[in-house]
């Protein structure tokens, strides 16, 4: 595979992933320096077709990166009213009362959203500060430097077979080159991980953890619906 001769674009910064926290990071890079050139390569179709995640979405950080996000239309506009915890057992269903929650749980202040919509906003708010972003081009791997430093990543490259040969409708895709490399692609991704066993980053670490989320859309008697109500 290292054979494969393939084009090249350089950059300042290549960031991997379009979801909140790829987008947040080229966002602030343009606003630090309008000039840098800031590459996002996002796996999706469009930027948030992998991002299913309804979330109730705390502002801050959202505060600090673009101040004026509601003259802006960000799509944040169902505030929490009201939050309902409730343990479920043999006993039927025990409310808890909010004052005994830890404060993660008080979602006062925050709003329900859908987190496609929101990446699909910062995604417009950063191609106008001239942020690059490519859709559909999945990075397949990394690209080393002479001295052992991540250079960059293959994307666009299509028709493998299974064993990892390219097949009969082989596109080699393209190299994209920065001095720096964001890998925001998620808390298992595939090049992420080749980074941590490659340089031991999780040598003097604890090891991750993972929690594990079922989600289930239900359609629901209109008359029972609060807007803005978290249970």
């Amino acid at each position: 595979m290292s054979q494969i001769e393939r084009e090249a674009m350089e950059y300042d910064v290549v960031i991997v992933g379009a979801g909140p926290a790829g987008l947040s990071a080229a966002i602030k890079l343009k606003q630090l320096d309008a000039d840098m050139n800031v590459v996002v390569l996002e796996k999706g179709s469009e930027v948030g077709a992998h991002i299913l995640s309804g979330a109730v979405l705390d502002p801050a950080g959202l505060n600090a990166l673009i101040p004026d996000w509601k003259e802006k239309g960000a799509p944040l506009n169902v505030p929490v009213k009201d939050d309902n915890f409730y343990m479920l057992g043999e006993a039927g269903q025990v409310r808890l009362p909010n004052f005994a929650m830890p404060p993660l749980m008080n979602n006062h202040g925050n709003y329900i959203v859908s987190m496609g919509n929101v990446c699909r906003w910062m995604a417009e708010q950063a191609e106008e500060l001239g942020v690059e972003i490519f859709p559909g081009m999945a990075c397949s791997e990394l690209v080393y430097g002479d001295n052992g430093e991540v250079k960059g990543v293959v994307a666009g490259e299509f028709g493998l077979n299974a064993d990892g040969t390219p097949g009969d409708a082989y596109e080699p895709g393209m190299e994209l080159h920065g001095k720096y490399v964001f890998l925001s692609e998620g808390v298992r991704g595939s090049l992420s991980k080749e980074v941590i066993a490659k340089y031991e980053l999780d040598k003097n670490s604890g090891p991750q953890k993972y929690g594990l989320g079922m989600k289930e859309i239900w359609e629901i008697d209109p008359e029972k619906h609060k807007e803005g109500s978290v249970t």
